[in-house]
């Protein structure tokens, strides 16, 4: 099994009422993640995957024949209140199933992605995305996503995982082609905390361009990333987070540069664009929610753990910067208390936003 290590105390993992001081915030005792927590992550997305409302379908309508149900509209990722957040739920029990062969619920798990991920339903999606009144439609965070979920099945040695593989690959082929026709009319990177962040969009589609040796799409998201952002300098980390923010406008575009840039070449280049980064006093402290029955609030939880994947991601690999993983550790150790357990407003996603946090802590 491969393990998960996250540098929290078990009591603060799924405790959702007990308050951290500054010792627990700063244990460094190295845990794993353990199957019963996986058990007990792996029911947020399964409470809501088939769970039809309440839905924010966010669509144009072009007359009164485009309206229907959620589940009409999209039979696929129809649950977890929105399309993205349905498709990233369906990415964390694929990537669970992956990580935990002994997961207890793994025989529901795979029902029900089975019952979704079909070949029918999928090619129902594809018709939704093919509506001219939709052509922006999930751009480019549930795209993102979408690529996400092909990769997790792609390196997932399960027969069932290659069936859903499949029957996916249209839309999959689809996202790829809307990648491939929209990056270079993009004249403008988008630098928001939120879903049409450019950066966090590139960032997964490389990851799928790169897994599955895509040279058109990793290519042209190399070009484009550079394009907008080499020549960034003296990022404003200090104004964040802005108060709807679950990704760091900074961290997310160092987080795709340390993929495209060659290691000599990000290390100049983060030296310029966030360069208090370096100094091993560098602190900087997790976003903090005041009403965790905000929809709109609670982001800021999806903040933290977006904020450790990717100074996780700059740590792993550059080890002049091992002194930000402690800086990571505290932003998953103030949200992951509140995921279990916690309203819907958080509930049908955080989950999934932790267990990637999570996985990239290695």
């Amino acid at each position: 099994m491969k393990k998960v290590l996250l540098f929290v105390s078990v009591v603060m993992f799924f405790s959702c009422s007990t308050k951290m001081n500054d010792k627990d915030i700063h244990n460094n005792e190295t845990l794993n993640l353990t199957i019963s927590q996986a058990n007990q992550l792996s029911q947020m997305p399964l409470q809501c995957m088939q769970q039809e409302f309440p839905n924010k379908l966010g669509q144009t309508l072009a007359n009164e024949n485009d309206m229907g149900t959620p589940k009409e509209l999209h039979p696929a990722f129809y649950g977890c209140f929105d399309w993205h957040s349905s498709v990233h739920g369906h990415w964390m029990l694929v990537k669970l199933l992956k990580e935990f062969p002994d997961l207890e619920n793994r025989t529901i798990i795979k029902q029900k992605l089975k019952e979704n991920i079909t070949e029918e339903n999928i090619l129902r999606e594809l018709e939704y995305f093919k509506r001219p009144t939709e052509k922006s439609y999930e751009r480019t965070y549930g795209w993102a996503w979408l690529l996400k979920l092909a990769e997790e099945l792609h390196t997932y040695e399960d027969p069932l995982a290659k069936e859903l593989e499949s029957n996916l690959q249209p839309l999959t082929n689809f996202i790829v082609n809307k990648y491939i026709d929209f990056l270079p009319r993009l004249k403008y990177p988008i630098r928001v905390g939120e879903h049409t962040n450019t950066a966090f969009g590139l960032a997964f589609a490389w990851d799928y361009a790169n897994t599955l040796n895509h040279e058109e799409l990793r290519s042209l998201i190399e070009k484009r990333a550079k394009e907008f952002y080499y020549n960034d300098i003296n990022c404003p980390i200090i104004w964040e987070p802005s108060g709807f923010d679950f990704l760091s406008p900074c961290l997310e575009e160092a987080d795709l540069m340390r993929r495209v840039l060659a290691k000599d070449e990000f290390i100049d280049w983060i030296k310029l664009f966030l360069p208090d980064l370096q100094n091993s006093d560098y602190s900087i402290e997790p976003a903090q929610i005041l009403d965790r029955t905000d929809g709109k609030l609670v982001h800021l939880d999806g903040l933290n753990f977006s904020r450790a994947w990717c100074l996780y991601g700059i740590a792993n690999n550059f080890e002049e910067y091992d002194h930000l993983k402690p800086i990571a550790n505290n932003h998953i150790e103030y949200s992951l208390p509140n995921v279990v357990g916690d309203s819907y407003e958080g509930g049908h996603w955080l989950a999934s936003f932790a267990i990637y946090a999570l996985s990239n802590a290695e």
